[in-house]
């Protein structure tokens, strides 16, 4: 059967997994990235997980996969197959694209930027599946953006497409370690939230999962703390809805966790700022934490057949059934 391989790369973890043609994750399998021992260890694993799962493709669909795509955080270029910069794995202008080709024998390979993979995936086969135009936004430790037009996403002229966590929405705020102040995601992401919570609760301890359960409650330190990183985030998502025209407005990460009681605030607060321009659907996320290996996949299919976005459809109840019942080769954590 033909399948790719497909990884994604997180700080702390990568997740991969054998798709098939209509991007089904066919096996997945997981194991701890091992930053501590360095970043020239982080990518011989990379390219031993690789490795491992080529030959368990081999072994269990008859042939070796036909392409490899593979996610990673930081600064990439796509172009040149190179992660220029990750700081949470000390990574600086490593040829992985290259290094990968070599390891699995030859096979295209295609490097994307985490976020931008998993907004692939997002809109191809998740929630803004069928949309001409959408701006995926997850809200994690930090916030980024993924840009997609007619199935793709845009990565910029010099790859820095998206960075909506860095719009200035408080000027003179808190300083961002990006050298502004007031930047979106000093205000608006989980980690945001989480510290000004566990400051307002005088709980070290309370994340951003505790103030929404708190907000649900009615807990007026947690609705002001609530409230001053919705009307952040509106006033982010109100700018680049202004730039960009999206279609469908696709909102993911660890604060989108919170469910409608984030998504009935944030939908009212972007209401309330938009005049001329046409207001989005703004959903959730639909994928989860397998968007990253989902958008490599697609990635690799992409390098092979070069198939119309449109043609991709999403994994079906089967390849799912599938997935699930698929042995891993043997991971660690």
């Amino acid at each position: 059967m033909r399948h790719v391989i497909a990884l994604d790369v997180g700080g702390t973890g990568m997740k991969a997994a054998l798709a098939g043609p209509g991007g089904e994750l066919l096996h997945q399998a997981r194991r701890a990235t091992g930053r501590e021992r360095g970043p020239e260890a982080v990518v011989a694993d990379i390219l031993d997980f690789a490795a491992e799962l080529r030959a368990y493709g081999a072994d269990r669909f008859g042939e070796p996969a036909g392409a490899a795509g593979v996610a990673v955080p930081g600064i990439v270029d796509a172009e040149r197959g190179v992660a220029v910069y990750a700081a949470n794995l000390g990574w600086r202008d490593v040829p992985l694209r290259r290094l990968l080709g070599e390891r699995l024998g030859s096979v295209p390979v295609a490097l994307g930027h985490d976020v931008r993979t998993g907004g692939l995936a997002e809109g191809r086969i998740g929630a803004g599946q069928g949309a001409d135009r959408f701006l995926f936004v997850p809200l994690g430790t930090g916030i980024a953006g993924a840009i997609g037009i007619d199935g793709r996403v845009e990565a910029g002229a010099h790859g820095f497409a998206g960075e909506i966590g860095h719009v200035v929405v408080r000027p003179g705020g808190v300083a961002c370690p990006c050298g502004q102040r007031g930047c979106l995601e000093r205000f608006a992401s989980a980690s945001a939230v989480s510290q000004a919570w566990a400051e307002a609760s005088g709980d070290p301890e309370a994340d951003a999962a505790d103030c929404a359960k708190a907000v649900e409650s009615g807990d007026a330190r947690a609705l002001a703390v609530w409230r001053d990183a919705v009307d952040a985030l509106a006033d982010g998502l109100v700018t680049a809805l202004t730039l960009l025209d999206p279609r469908v407005l696709i909102i993911g990460g660890g604060l989108a966790e919170a469910g409608e009681t984030l998504f009935t605030p944030l939908r009212d607060a972007v209401r309330r700022r938009v005049t001329f321009q046409k207001l989005p659907e703004i959903v959730p996320a639909a994928l989860g934490d397998t968007a990253g290996c989902l958008g490599a996949g697609l990635m690799a299919w992409d390098l092979l057949d070069g198939a119309a976005p449109a043609a991709r459809t999403a994994p079906t109840s089967a390849a799912s059934t599938a997935a699930a019942a698929a042995t891993p080769p043997e991971v660690t954590t």
